[in-house]
């Protein structure tokens, strides 16, 4: 015996849905039990949704999409409808769903179907309308569907939302949007079949015979239950020699504050009688489908603009400079149309060398765009003319200063400041000039990919005092070193500080594994790579899982500048490594800069195997240091080296200064606070010496990496 006359003998029928087209096949037992006759039949999906309980229908998809997700056996019961809504009866069915030959597009659902002698719980034998059902189904569905257009963030996402929209008991197969240009219609979005006419005009005038016409026309809705109806009332948009596959349709005007901005269709694959609920239920789609259009419309209008704007205010194209690796981004986070006062520069200097400048004006609105606008211009102004670094802030501030500004809706006038980084660049001796006005300082990633801050010596922000003098700090980057840029949005981003939000940029902007070639780390193209990866790292999906210990806060925009400088050719054998080295000069008047100088050390020997000989290099620069400071006249030029490879590295670190007189061996008594700088250098370095100059004399030590058990 067949397996198909077995289970007709038990009234138990088969059934197959295919998800991607939508063909619900039925055999004859299963025909007959779904209330059709009992015959082998395929139909649409909406046609066999039609011969269930609307809400049955709706529970039963998330049973069937939770079984997809997890391979699982799908089991619900389902009531059966005739065309009044009377309960015919109660079938269970049990389906599984398999892949369509392994591919991931879809799957067909295949299952039983049997009656249930008992009906579900609420309904009787006799079947009753279940018109409140129904409209309890729809207010559920209407929430959905306005929860999701509220959601949609632009016109496709709108468009695609409609398209998605399964209404109870009577989904179309097929809808299209129309917008209005100037005296014309045209289609905007589309979705379903366009077999044969049911293909929308892409193009029609609104004096055309069209039913899309007519409701921008009338601001009023057309139904069509019938293809007679259609022909009758709208002969010239009736293609007769094409047949139709739909059979009804709903053309709703779509309005916003009295006023017709489109018009949505939807087509039907079987007969719709659009009775007034089914019609209230259309004309709710359709308001809430127009709001969200006129919404998204104007965020992009606004983004259009936002965009073009913060455009205009940056560099138009990749800066190329010889010798010079660049990588730039800005990413506007505030709100309402997202300009805001970050901004950045490259600019080409009379000298043939080029500035980099970074800056951020107070606040993330429309007025901080002006201004940093008319900012940028006049420093490229004054740096187009020559002028050093220290000058052209100088200049800029004044400039801040003078700009009148306008008085607000309390009739106040809305000062700004504005921090920055100016920055000039020699890529032949890889040197960089840079002026700081109340600004981060910038970041260096060695040759072997320690990452360090570059202290630099700066004034107030501009635009505060126009007298503010603005230092310069020369600063060398080596071969294969990069050097980071970057406004506050960067660094504080998600509730950090500036320690912890270094820190967080620290573990993008370091490699994580030393590179072995030699000199250089990554090749050019991975500039543009790390820039993406130090953005995602602080505003992408990712930032929000590394948040820092302040309010998460993520208003503030976000710039920054990537520079490598091109690696020479490494001629040293292979298995070297590269050389960390840094320097720093601490002026006599600036003996605060000690302590930038012992966190400079101790961020070159974050890896250094033992502690302790951290600490006692560490307790060396100081002694090293201050010594010059007391005993001399003049400044304290810092150069630390580290070379070799992990676990057998050696730190040289020296002072230099400009005195001649060298240091001596001094017996201070128990209670003398000074005098012991040489009996350290005794006991904690590994070699130590004093090396005389023609212009004054240079005092050095060197540790040797030892892991903390040989230290003992």
């Amino acid at each position: 015996m067949r397996t198909e006359d077995l289970l007709a003998a038990i009234a138990t029928g088969l059934w197959r849905w295919d998800s991607v087209s939508g063909a619900v096949t039925y055999d004859a037992e299963a025909a007959r039990l779904v209330g059709l006759p009992a015959e082998a039949v395929t139909l649409p999906e909406a046609a066999a949704r039609a011969c269930f309980h609307p809400a049955d229908w709706l529970e039963v998809k998330a049973i069937v999409q939770l079984a997809v997700a997890e391979g699982t056996l799908a089991e619900a019961r389902l009531r059966i409808v005739d065309e009044k809504g009377t309960v015919l009866r109660t079938v269970r069915t049990r389906s599984r769903p398999i892949a369509r030959g392994g591919s991931d597009d879809g799957y067909y659902l295949l299952g039983t179907l049997q009656e249930v002698p008992d009906p579900l719980p609420g309904t009787s034998a006799g079947g009753l309308p279940i018109t409140g059902d129904w409209r309890r189904n729809r207010e559920a569905f209407l929430l959905d569907a306005g929860r999701a257009l509220a959601e949609a963030m632009s016109t496709a996402e709108v468009l695609r939302v409609a398209a998605g929209l399964s209404m109870p008991g009577f989904s179309p197969d097929g809808l299209a949007v129309f917008g209005i240009e100037g005296e014309r219609i045209s289609v905007i979005g589309h979705h379903g079949p366009r077999a044969g006419t049911d293909r929308p005009l892409h193009d029609i005038a609104l004096s055309t015979d069209h039913p899309a016409a007519e409701v921008v026309r009338t601001g009023r809705a057309v139904y069509l239950p019938t293809p007679e109806e259609y022909r009758g009332r709208f002969p010239a948009a009736w293609s007769p020699g094409r047949p139709r596959k739909r059979r009804s349709w709903a053309f709703l005007p779509l309005i916003v504050a009295g006023r017709t901005i489109g018009a949505w269709m939807a087509g039907f694959a079987h007969p719709v009688s659009f009775s007034p609920d089914e019609r209230s239920v259309l004309t709710t789609i359709a308001r809430m489908l127009a709001q969200a259009l006129s919404r998204t419309a104007l965020q992009e209008t606004e983004r259009e603009l936002a965009d073009g704007l913060q455009r205009s205010m940056l560099p138009a194209s990749k800066p190329d400079i010889p010798g010079l690796t660049v990588a730039a981004r800005y990413v506007p986070t505030g709100g309402g149309l997202q300009v805001g006062g970050d901004w950045y520069d490259v600019i080409g200097l009379p000298s043939g060398r080029t500035a980099l400048v970074i800056g951020d004006v107070q606040g993330h609105d429309v007025h901080a765009a002006g201004i940093m606008g008319q900012l940028r211009i006049a420093v490229r102004a004054y740096a187009s003319e020559g002028h050093h670094p220290d000058a052209v802030l100088s200049r800029a501030s004044r400039f801040l200063a003078g700009l009148a500004e306008p008085e607000g809706p309390d009739g106040r006038s809305d000062p700004r400041f504005a921090t920055c980084l100016y920055m000039e660049v020699d890529p032949v001796a890889g040197t960089l000039d840079i002026a700081r006005a109340g600004h981060p300082d910038p970041a260096v990633r060695l040759a072997d990919g320690t990452m360090m801050l570059r202290p630099t010596a700066g004034g107030l922000p501009l635009g505060i005092d126009p007298d503010t003098d603005y230092p310069t700090t020369r600063v060398v980057l080596e071969p294969g070193e990069t050097l980071l840029m970057c406004t506050d949005g960067l660094i504080e981003t998600g509730g950090h500080d500036l320690e912890t939000g270094w820190d967080r940029i620290r573990r993008v902007f370091e490699p994580p594994v030393v590179q072995a070639a030699g000199p250089g780390g990554l090749d050019s193209d991975d500039l543009e790579v790390l820039a993406d990866s130090l953005v995602q790292a602080v505003h992408g999906p990712p930032s929000h899982h590394t948040t820092g210990p302040l309010a998460d806060r993520r208003e503030d925009d976000i710039a920054l500048l990537l520079i490598r400088r091109e690696a020479e050719v490494c001629l040293v054998g292979p298995g070297s490594a590269p050389v960390r080295r840094t320097a720093v000069t601490v002026a006599q008047a600036e003996p605060e800069r000690i302590a930038g100088a012992r966190q400079q050390l101790r961020d070159m020997l974050h890896d250094w195997a033992d502690p302790d000989q951290v600490e006692s290099a560490v307790l060396m620069l100081s002694e090293m240091v201050t010594n010059v400071l007391v005993h001399t006249d003049g400044d304290a030029l810092l150069v630390a080296e580290v070379s070799g490879r992990h676990g057998s590295r050696r730190l040289r670190l020296d002072v230099a200064d400009g005195s001649d007189e060298l240091p001596h061996r001094r017996r201070p008594g128990e209670l003398a606070s000074s005098g012991r700088g040489l009996l350290l250098m005794e006991l904690l370095a590994d070699n130590w010496g004093v090396d005389p100059r023609g212009d004054g004399k240079c005092i050095w030590y060197e540790l040797y990496e030892a892991t903390p058990e040989d230290g003992a």
